[in-house]
């Protein structure tokens, strides 16, 4: 976990224990419960056996990883001390695994899906991409802004736009990528 841990603190331009959350000790749960490939709260994660189990022959490491990038980084991410949307604490994990390259590209969520900016994971994940190639470095920062509350005026301080304009000029650039071609969050491996 440790090559886990530095990579995403490198992601997140955290060098220094000062620049990040403060987390002594990571659980790994591995137990039978459904209804997602895993979930994280605090510093525990927890991972489905029983989705483990049905892994493809093969690409069992392959996918521990990729679930494991984006779960720890759930860890250490900043959420606005509660007030971050959900769908985009979601969407900044994947972030991190799509940077990690544990993700299978061929099946991700394409540019320009989804209906909503913060839905999440790979929607999510595609638009704040959009957002990089905007201002170099605009994840990391707008992660940073959420330390201790999240506003969607960060948009504004970060790119000069309103997040609804950021998000429709991201929609015309890929000619509105209807929704269903948006891939389910277990499905992105």
């Amino acid at each position: 976990m440790d090559v886990v841990n530095k990579f995403i603190w490198n992601i997140f331009e955290e060098p220094s224990s000062v620049d990040r959350k403060t987390v002594s000790i990571v659980n790994v749960y591995i137990s039978d419960f459904t209804g997602a490939t895993a979930y994280t709260n605090g510093n525990n994660i927890n991972i489905s056996a029983l989705v483990i189990q049905f892994f493809p022959p093969g690409k069992g490491k392959f996918i521990f990883n990729s679930i494991m990038y984006h779960e720890m980084t759930h860890v250490f991410q900043w959420y606005g001390n509660g007030t971050a949307p959900l769908g985009l604490t979601e969407g900044i994990a994947d972030y991190v695994m799509v940077k990690s390259k544990f993700y299978d590209p061929n099946t991700y969520t394409r540019p320009g899906a989804g209906s909503r900016w913060d839905v999440g994971y790979g929607v999510t994940e595609r638009f704040l991409e959009y957002c990089d190639s905007l201002r170099n470095g605009f994840t990391v920062a707008l992660n940073k802004k959420m330390r201790y509350q999240y506003n969607d005026s960060y948009f504004f301080e970060l790119l000069g736009k309103p997040l609804d304009q950021v998000w429709r000029e991201y929609k015309a650039k890929y000619g509105n990528v209807p929704a269903s071609e948006s891939m389910l969050p277990d499905t992105n491996y």
